[in-house]
């Protein structure tokens, strides 16, 4: 989760960088136009394109403003907000929960790798990896983890 800060916008270049990345997620196009960054690992400090273009100051000079649109998720609290790939990633980033819960994060129900309860875990929303269960630990508010879920 990333704290906003209030700052003037930077413009950002109009040219179309959106693409999927191979965890079939949102990315950043790079210059190439072959190779797709997982949004979250634009503006790490890590250069993932050829010519740097993930890391510009142009790009990342003012996060999240600075930043396309659809790299960015707003978090219910409207100071925070976290990475495209991020959202629906059955991981409690924005703190919250918004970003795996509600309208706003319009998430799929949990896959079948996933066990659908209420997490006991902070870092869980509604789901929780299947491999959790039976483990003798309690994940689930119903201990339904223990009970009735299949590894």
């Amino acid at each position: 989760m990333k704290m906003l800060e209030n700052k003037v916008s930077l413009a950002f270049p109009s040219v179309n960088r959106f693409c999927a990345a191979s965890n079939n997620r949102t990315g950043f196009l790079c210059d190439d136009r072959e190779t797709c960054v997982p949004a979250s690992q634009v503006c790490d400090r890590v250069s993932n394109c050829r010519n740097g273009e993930d890391e510009q100051e142009k790009l990342c000079g003012d996060l999240p403003r600075s930043l396309p649109g659809y790299l960015v998720f707003h978090c219910s609290n409207p100071m925070y907000w976290v990475y495209a790939d991020q959202r629906c990633n059955r991981m409690n980033d924005c703190g919250d929960c918004s970003d795996e819960m509600g309208s706003l994060a319009a998430c799929p129900p949990c896959g079948s790798e996933w066990w659908s309860c209420s997490p006991v875990l902070y870092e869980y929303c509604s789901c929780i990896p299947r491999r959790l269960c039976r483990d003798g630990v309690q994940h689930c508010l119903s201990w339904s983890d223990e009970y009735i879920c299949r590894p």
